[in-house]
C-alpha cells in the first residue's frame, strides 16, 4: 500500500461516501482490503473445491450421473438469489454487519456440508454456502470503495480483490485435491472463515447509505424462486428438452421474473433500481458477469471430474493441472491496473473473451487423444483471458453505479455471473453427457462454450455510451 491510502481516509468526501463508522473501529483500508481480500478468497476455495472433489462426492453420497450438477450448483445458484438483496440491505443497514455475519454464515454451513450424508443435505448446504458467499461478496466491494474513495485507490484495492478472485479459484482445488477426503477439505475451510469472522469484528468500519423503508423479500422471493426453476429446467433438459417439466419450469421462471420487474418497479426500496437498466456501463457490467458465468466458470466448474473421469487423474493432479489456468488468470488480474487510462475496462472484458474462445477451441480433441498435455495451451490462453476478466469486472461493476450504491451495483453484476454460472454447468453437463462417448460431448461442449464467449466479447464491445 501507498501513502495514498491512508490520506484519502481522512477528507471530507470519503467521510460522506462512507456514512455512519462505528467508534471503536476507525478506517483503515489497508485492513479492511486484507479482510476483504482473504475472505473473497476464501469464498472461491469453498465454490471450486467440488471441481476436483466431485467424483468422490458423488460417490460418497450415491448421487447419480443426472443429478450431479446440483453438487456442483448448490452454491452459484445460493451466490444468484441472494446477491442482489445483499448488496441492497449492505447498503442500506451496513456494510461491515452483513460482511461479518456472512462469513460466519460460510463457515458454519461449510461445515455442515462436510457432515452430510445425502445429495439433498449436501445440495442444501451448498446453497445455504452460497447465500453466505453473496452477502461476503456484495459487501465486500462497498467496504472497499468506502476505504478507497479516491479513483486511483479504488483502481488499487479493485484489482487486488479480483486478482484474489482468481487466487482463490487457483488455490481452492489444490486445498481440496490435498486433504485427505473432501469431508476434511470442508472443515478447514469453515474454519478458515470464522477466523476471519472473528479478525473483522475489531478490523472493520461500519459504512452504509440507507433509503429507508424496509427490506425487499417479495422482490427476493420472487427472484429466488425464479433462479431455482430455471436451473431445475436447464438440468432436467439433458433428458429431453421438449418433456412437459422442463417447459413448465421455464414458463415459472419467466413469469416469476416478470413478478420480480413488477414488485421492483413499486417498490420504494428495490434490489435493484431498473433505471439502471438504461444505463450503458451497467448494462456492460451485467453483460460481462453473464457471460463470464455462461462461458468460463461453467466450462471449467466441470472439466475437472471429466479429466478424472476420461483421463483418469486422481483429484491433485486435476488440482495441479487446473492451476496452469487459475495461476495465470491470479497473476494477470493483478498487473491489469497497470492498463488504466490504456485500455478500458470493457475493452479489457472483449480481448479476456476472445481469449477463451480461442483457448477452449484449441482444446478440442484433447479428452479424445487421452493425453492432457493437449489441453496446456488452452490452459494458459483461458488463463490469461480469464485474469483480464477478473480484473476488469470489479472496477466496472463499482464505476456503473453512484458510489453510494456500489454494494448494489456489485451485488448485481455478480448475481448475473453466478446465474450464468448455474446454466453453464447445466448446460456443459448435459452436452458432454449427451453423447455417445464422453470425450465428443465434451467438444460439444467446447464449441458451445467457444460461441458463448464470442457473443460475450461483441456485447461488451458495442455497448457503447451515446455522445450528447
Amino acid at each position: 500500500m501507498t501513502g495514498l491510502d491512508s490520506s484519502t481516509a481522512t477528507t471530507p468526501a470519503a467521510t460522506a461516501v462512507r456514512g455512519a463508522t462505528t467508534r471503536d473501529a476507525p478506517v483503515r483500508p489497508r485492513a479492511t482490503l486484507a479482510l476483504t481480500s482473504a475472505a473473497t478468497a476464501v469464498t472461491l476455495m469453498t465454490y471450486t473445491a467440488p471441481m476436483v472433489t466431485l467424483p468422490g462426492t458423488a460417490t460418497a453420497l450415491h448421487t447419480p450421473l443426472s443429478a450431479q450438477a446440483w453438487l456442483l450448483n448448490g452454491t452459484p445458484l445460493g451466490l444468484a438469489a441472494v446477491l442482489l438483496v445483499a448488496g441492497s440491505l449492505a447498503d442500506d443497514y451496513g456494510r461491515r454487519r452483513i460482511f461479518l455475519a456472512g462469513t460466519l454464515a460460510l463457515g458454519l454451513t461449510t461445515a455442515l456440508g462436510a457432515l452430510s450424508t445425502s445429495t439433498w443435505q449436501f445440495t442444501l448446504a451448498r446453497i445455504a454456502q452460497g447465500a453466505a458467499s453473496a452477502a461476503i461478496l456484495a459487501s465486500s466491494l462497498g467496504l472497499l470503495v468506502a476505504a478507497f474513495p479516491s479513483p486511483r485507490g479504488r483502481l488499487h484495492a479493485t484489482g487486488v480483490w479480483g486478482a484474489f478472485v482468481s487466487g482463490g479459484i487457483a488455490v481452492g482445488p489444490l486445498v481440496a485435491g490435498a486433504l485427505p477426503t473432501w469431508r476434511v477439505a470442508y472443515g478447514v475451510l469453515g474454519a478458515a472463515a470464522v477466523v476471519l469472522a472473528a479478525l473483522g469484528t475489531r478490523a472493520l468500519a461500519e459504512s452504509r447509505a440507507p433509503r429507508g423503508g424496509r427490506p425487499d423479500i417479495p422482490g427476493a422471493l420472487a427472484f429466488g424462486l425464479a433462479l431455482v426453476a430455471l436451473v431445475a429446467a436447464l438440468t432436467l433438459g439433458r433428458d429431453g428438452w421438449l418433456r412437459a417439466p422442463v417447459g413448465l419450469l421455464l414458463a415459472a421462471a419467466v413469469l416469476l421474473l416478470a413478478l420480480f420487474a413488477a414488485v421492483e418497479h413499486r417498490t420504494r426500496t428495490p434490489m435493484i433500481e431498473l433505471g439502471l437498466l438504461r444505463h450503458v456501463p451497467f448494462l456492460a457490467s451485467a453483460a460481462g458477469g453473464l457471460f463470464t458465468g455462461l462461458a468460463v466458470i461453467g466450462t471449467f466448474s466441470f472439466l475437472p471430474a471429466l479429466l478424472q473421469q476420461v483421463l483418469h487423474l486422481s483429484p491433485i493432479r486435476t488440482a495441479w493441472l487446473l492451476l496452469l489456468w487459475s495461476g495465470l488468470s491470479f497473476l494477470v488480474a493483478l498487473q491489469v491496473k497497470h492498463l488504466a487510462g490504456r485500455i478500458a475496462p470493457r475493452a479489457q472484458l472483449a480481448v479476456g473473451f476472445a481469449l477463451h474462445a480461442v483457448a477452449v477451441l484449441t482444446m478440442l480433441g484433447a479428452l479424445a487423444s487421452g493425453s492432457w498435455t493437449r489441453l496446456l495451451p488452452g490452459l494458459i490462453i483461458s488463463g490469461i483471458g480469464s485474469g483480464l476478466l477478473n480484473g476488469a469486472l470489479p472496477l466496472l461493476a463499482v464505476d456503473s453505479v453512484p458510489r453510494e450504491r456500489a454494494a448494489m451495483g456489485s451485488g448485481a453484476q455478480q448475481t448475473l455471473r453466478y446465474i450464468g454460472s448455474c446454466a453453464g454447468v447445466a448446460l456443459t453437463i448435459a452436452l458432454a453427457t449427451s453423447s455417445h462417448t464422453l470425450a465428443s460431448g465434451t467438444n460439444t461442449a467446447l464449441l458451445v462454450s467457444a460461441g458463448l464467449a464470442l457473443v460475450g466479447a461483441v456485447l461488451v464491445g458495442v455497448l457503447r455510451e451515446r455522445r450528447p
